[in-house]
């Protein structure tokens, strides 16, 4: 009997172990760039690392000797190399090594010139800021080592005037940026732009130098792997964008330390091709290392913030296993109609957010301002769940807080600040369907007299497990205003609660009240004139 006849697996196993080893091939293409082939060292080609004999030309030239050569390592070795742009090639790497820096000219006039800018609510088909390191139609590049580029950002602070990005990136494949040291970008410090198949691993990153100073931006980029990354900027740090009509799709986030004046974690503003099948997870937040004052304290403004303003479609998107302290705002879901362009003859039409799962978020001294989950009239957010969710709240808002009316600003820019104080302490939302919370755990470190959560023009609404406090003479635990299909069960306080649910507006039907846990409960419901008889379809035993 033969060997294979003795084993009628062992083919099936060697066409897995084959199967495997292939994949792992291709995952890694963009470390394997450059490996193989010529090594030249920019030394070799006349850079002088004094920090002040430009080195452009050397550089460039040690590039193209690889690239001619079908390919190989660039070594950029131990000392300060000042250089303009420099235009990276197809199947080469550029190694740092420990010491050696790439310092970026504090001339413009040392950069590629950018294009024109746009039309307002448009990109042009190139990017209009001026790049340091600058890729466009390449296949298997990569930058990695343990040196750092600087940008020298600081000279670049004129908004009339262009400003460098440290990376750009345009219509790559097998992209791989890691280990470095990224400093002081002029504005972004790495924009990736409708490319495939890019590896950010291990990079630290601070950017505090310039406007618009962003960390690591993905626009319109599929197949993408950013891990293991600390970020510290001034302006947004991870970011997600969709400056054209393709979305970023099949994106992973995991295991990085942020930090950011403005945005920690977010998808927007830019949303033309949106965002799908995106996950985010085992990330922490805290507040930047530089001193700024937002709303009285040093912190930044969102943990979280998911944005569809300019049409494209959000849909399968998981954010989970997020540690956040210091922001103002710990989740911001937004559904809008800015409705820019990026390249269209027209304005796109409102766009579509649905099918998202946020689980496993901590989250403590952020700001009384609340968390906003809100669509448009007719355009809702759809199918939003949130489990094992814990937020710490400062509280303090008051009696004239709970009764504000919020304007939908439909064509505002989206921020998590954008509504002011909301009337609600933990949950405001408004034109959702299909919003669920499970596990929820919300408190205050001073009394608030808002409802922990209010819900206008909500439908299938479920709330399983609410935990939170409740304040002497405060509004009600809840407001349901116009909400339709709502069940709310194991609702919990450890006070002494005067009323645990309020129910408003003739829309209003169908909402199942379960069982409630306090200290006590003055009155378990009440219910404005509007409200049909009828509409409390169940109520749990007081």
């Amino acid at each position: 009997m033969s060997s294979n006849q003795n084993h009628p697996n062992r083919h099936a196993l060697l066409t897995h172990t084959a199967l495997a080893a292939l994949l792992i091939a291709i995952c890694c293409l963009p470390a394997l760039a450059g490996e193989e082939g010529k090594t030249v060292s920019i030394v070799d080609h006349g850079a002088v690392g004094d920090g002040k004999m430009l080195c452009t030309a050397a550089i460039q030239k040690a590039v193209d000797a690889c690239a001619a050569a079908g390919g190989g390592t660039v070594r950029v070795p131990k000392g300060t190399f000042l250089t303009g742009s420099i235009r990276l090639a197809s199947q080469v790497t550029v190694l740092l090594e420990e010491g050696a820096v790439l310092l970026g000219s504090s001339r413009i006039e040392d950069y590629f010139p950018g294009e024109p800018p746009a039309p307002a609510g448009q990109l042009p088909p190139r990017s209009a800021f001026r790049n340091l390191l600058d890729g466009r139609d390449l296949h298997d590049v990569a930058i990695r080592g343990r040196g750092t580029i600087d940008g020298s950002g600081g000279a670049h602070r004129d908004k009339t005037k262009p400003r460098p990005k440290n990376f750009y990136f345009e219509n790559c494949t097998d992209v791989c940026v890691e280990g470095l040291t990224l400093r002081a970008s002029g504005s972004w410090m790495l924009h990736c732009r409708l490319s495939r198949n890019v590896t950010l691993k291990d990079l630290d990153v601070f950017n505090h130098v310039s406007f618009n100073n962003d960390g690591l931006d993905i626009d319109s980029c599929r197949d993408v792997a950013l891990t293991n990354c600390r970020v510290d900027t001034d302006d947004d740090a991870i970011v997600l964008k969709s400056l054209s009509d393709q979305p970023c799709r099949n994106v992973r986030v995991s295991g990085c330390t942020i930090s950011s004046h403005c945005n920690a974690l977010k998808m927007g503003t830019e949303s033309g091709g949106g965002f799908l099948d995106v996950e985010i997870t085992g990330c922490t937040v805290r507040s930047p290392a530089r001193s700024k004052v937002i709303y009285g304290k040093q912190r930044g403004l969102a943990g979280v913030a998911l944005e569809i303003v300019d049409g494209g479609t959000l849909d399968n998107v998981r954010v989970s296993k997020i540690d956040i302290e210091g922001v103002s705002v710990p989740i911001f879901l937004r559904l809008g109609n800015r409705a820019r362009q990026y390249g269209r003859k027209d304005k796109p039409p409102v766009g579509t957010f649905r099918n998202v799962r946020i689980s496993d978020i901590t989250a403590r001294s952020v700001s009384p301002i609340g968390c906003s989950i809100t669509g448009l009239p007719g355009h809702p957010i759809q199918d939003v769940t949130m489990s094992n969710v814990k937020l710490e709240f400062e509280g303090g808002g008051t009696a004239e807080d709970a009764a504000r009316k919020i304007s939908e600003r439909e064509t505002a820019y989206p921020e998590s600040t954008m509504f002011g104080a909301l009337p609600a302490w933990g949950f405001y939302c408004r034109h959702v369907r299909g919003l669920k919370f499970h596990n929820l755990r919300l408190s205050t470190s001073q009394a608030d007299l808002r409802p922990a959560m209010v819900f206008d023009d909500a439908r299938e609404i479920e709330i399983d497990h609410l935990d939170a406090p409740f304040a002497a003479n405060a509004a009600p635990l809840l407001r349901l205003i116009a909400a339709r299909d709502a069940t709310l069960r194991n609702l919990s306080s450890r006070d002494a609660v005067d009323t645990l649910l309020c129910l408003e507006g003739k829309e209003t039907a169908r909402i199942v009240l379960g069982d409630c846990e306090a200290k006590s409960v003055r009155q378990l419901i009440s219910k404005g004139a509007d409200v049909p008889e009828g509409a409390l379809t169940h109520r749990a035993k007081q």
